[in-house]
């Protein structure tokens, strides 16, 4: 059973004019790219089409409207999420919607989310509000995911905190948010954040914003005594364990972002261990045709076992069952 972990909707209520065949491009306070809107974000035949002709069984549904937003908006999408899920059964299933940062009402539609929605994980952004996941400020929020058995599914942030450098060439979503992803894993292991919840599991998405390329660098930098910073409180600062440890038992990721170029794939497992990969389009955003998800899939199935953990074997470290 191939699901896609990376896979987005809008519900229609949350897009104020009908775009029509547009594509319509919004942009930041800053003038940067933000994110585009289209009728395939709500168009979920075409979602089921698009699933039957590359051979993909089940997408679990995130929304960018419903990211670390007011709880209101997030039982919007959560609830249209449901939806899908009984109008179209088994092809759908739906993150969770609740802001990490929202306080009492956010972690009530947490709650709500698993106990009587069923959803299996709940999407956050990479970073929000000035702070970042090492930030203390989030520490309730883990806790709650831990006490209820819910994965954390990590998506850029489409605000990062510190834009300047990314005011031109489109280059705040091309790469930023890349930055962004790899910088929350770093600070998601440094931090002690999975050694104060070992069971915590964190879906990171685009490889971790390739994540595979630079690891040498991030391992060789855990090294404070030959980097000078050992006893620095926030720059040497390390987890109980090594840096792979982390990788290994508490993080996963999705193969989505990079629009649907295998060579990302194979890039990521050098360095990267297959077991801990899942597969991921960013359908409809970075992917927005049929023939295109076929191939990736076919490109990752060529992989031979790899392939197959990637696209089947490894869902259940974050389904547990529930597909």
């Amino acid at each position: 059973m191939i699901i896609d972990f990376h896979h987005h909707f809008t519900p229609r209520e949350l897009i104020r004019d009908d775009p029509g065949d547009r594509l319509v491009l919004t942009y930041d306070e800053n003038g940067a790219p933000s994110y585009t809107t289209h009728k395939l974000l709500f168009d979920m035949d075409a979602h089921v089409a698009m699933m039957d002709a590359s051979g993909v069984d089940c997408a679990v549904l995130s929304c960018a409207a419903g990211m670390s937003t007011d709880t209101e908006r997030s039982k919007i999408v959560n609830n249209a999420a449901r939806k899908l899920e009984t109008d179209y059964p088994r092809r759908f299933v739906g993150f969770a919607h609740a802001n990490p940062l929202g306080g009492p009402d956010a972690m009530q539609e947490l709650a709500r989310c698993a106990d009587e929605l069923g959803a299996p994980g709940v999407v956050i952004t990479s970073e929000q509000d000035g702070l970042y996941l090492d930030a203390p400020e989030f520490e309730p929020f883990w806790a709650e995911c831990v006490r209820r058995g819910l994965f954390v599914f990590v998506h850029p942030a489409l605000k990062l905190n510190e834009s300047a450098q990314f005011n031109g060439y489109d280059l705040a979503r091309s790469v930023g948010r890349e930055f962004s992803l790899i910088m929350a894993t770093i600070r998601l292991i440094n931090s002690g954040v999975f050694d104060r919840h070992p069971t915590l599991t964190v879906q990171m998405s685009h490889l971790s914003g390739g994540i595979a390329s630079m690891i040498s660098r991030i391992r060789s930098y855990q090294d404070k005594v030959f980097w000078g910073t050992k006893g620095n409180a926030r720059h040497g600062a390390l987890p109980q364990q090594a840096f792979d440890h982390y990788i290994q038992h508490n993080m996963i990721f999705d193969t989505g972002g990079f629009c649907g170029a295998i060579e990302a794939v194979k890039i990521a497992l050098i360095e990267l261990p297959a077991a801990r990969l899942v597969f991921g389009t960013d359908y409809p955003q970075e992917i927005r045709h049929s023939p295109v998800v076929k191939t990736f899939v076919d490109g990752i199935r060529d992989l031979g076992a790899d392939g197959q953990k990637i696209l089947s074997g490894n869902a259940r470290i974050l389904m547990k069952g529930r597909v």
